[in-house]
């Protein structure tokens, strides 16, 4: 496929993720107010989406509780500051398994399996315009956790999500995922103008080398709309690959910690950084309103707490 650059870039902003990150930098925010005010700050700074996981708000650790999503969510929808909301729907889905000879029962510490309902729930109240539908299963860099999303959960989330009006973002951790949304498609589950990310460098998904990338850029079909990112040290290049591939680009203390060598970043610094990027290889950024006409996306305010 021939490259066409994008002239027309959005940046998604990945503020916290659910990593184990929390103690590695203090500009990692954990409570509610933290993750809003430096999803706020990213907005400010050139981000169209923020893409929000929640926190403990003491220790740090990756959690799914509602009532986390929903005070996100009011205080980014309260803000002075438009941008576009994605929640995380990939929490849930966590198998730790024993060691290599007893892999039965699973661990309890690390495994959270949720049905598909429930790990919608907080979608169903908050009603962001966007949230993620991780498309496959993997084995990530832990030794013996897999990340779980079969097709059947899939298939049930996607359809979910397409019922609410909230737009899935596919993320795809190697061709397969893509493989599998554009079977997601072809049976109705997702509308046919779907929004994809491409995770690169992700251990033990797709690793971030350019021919890989373009492996996964060439199968995207050219009525979706892809974005991309790296981890570490990689982000910022990728904001240029993944514009010179023609698609949008993502940062964020989700992926990657580090402004420069010794230098811990802030969200809206890695933005910043990526603006700059975007606007010296003769591209725009484009903003929240922009986005949601391009995407056909809604802004809604969260349903009433009771419901």
């Amino acid at each position: 496929m021939p490259l066409e650059m994008n002239r027309e870039v959005f940046i998604t902003c990945a503020i916290t993720g659910s990593g184990g990150t929390q103690d590695r930098s203090p500009h990692v925010p954990r409570s509610p107010e933290q993750i809003a005010q430096s999803a706020i700050d990213a907005a400010k700074a050139g981000a169209a989406i923020v893409h929000c996981h929640v926190r403990d708000p003491e220790t740090g650790k990756p959690r799914r509780d509602v009532h986390l999503y929903r005070e996100v969510t009011e205080r980014i929808r309260d803000a002075n500051v438009d941008v576009v909301l994605n929640l995380t729907a990939g929490m849930g889905g966590d198998m730790v398994f024993g060691d290599p000879e007893n892999p039965l029962p699973l661990k309890e510490q690390g495994t959270d399996m949720g049905g598909a309902t429930n790990r919608m729930e907080h979608v169903r109240q908050c009603l962001p315009e966007i949230c993620t539908l991780d498309c496959g299963t993997m084995n990530f860099a832990e030794a013996d956790y897999v990340m779980t999303n079969t097709p059947g959960m899939l298939r049930a989330m996607g359809g979910m999500m397409t019922e609410l009006g909230v737009k899935p973002e596919i993320e795809a951790f190697d061709t397969g995922h893509l493989w599998f949304a554009k079977q997601l498609v072809a049976e109705g589950v997702l509308k046919p103008d779907a929004l994809v990310q491409l995770c690169m460098g992700v251990p033990w998904g797709a690793p971030d080398d350019l021919n890989t990338f373009m492996a996964m850029v060439n199968n995207v079909p050219k009525e979706w709309t892809f974005s991309a990112f790296a981890l570490g040290r990689n982000q910022m290049a990728y904001v240029a690959a993944s514009v010179l591939a023609g698609g949008h680009v993502r940062v964020g203390l989700e992926d990657n910690l580090w402004l420069d060598k010794g230098v811990l970043a802030t969200n809206a610094q890695l933005v910043e950084r990526a603006v700059t990027v975007i606007e010296t290889m003769g591209a725009r950024v484009i903003g929240p309103e922009e986005v949601r006409k391009k995407l056909n996306l809604t802004k809604r305010a969260p349903l009433p707490s009771a419901a």
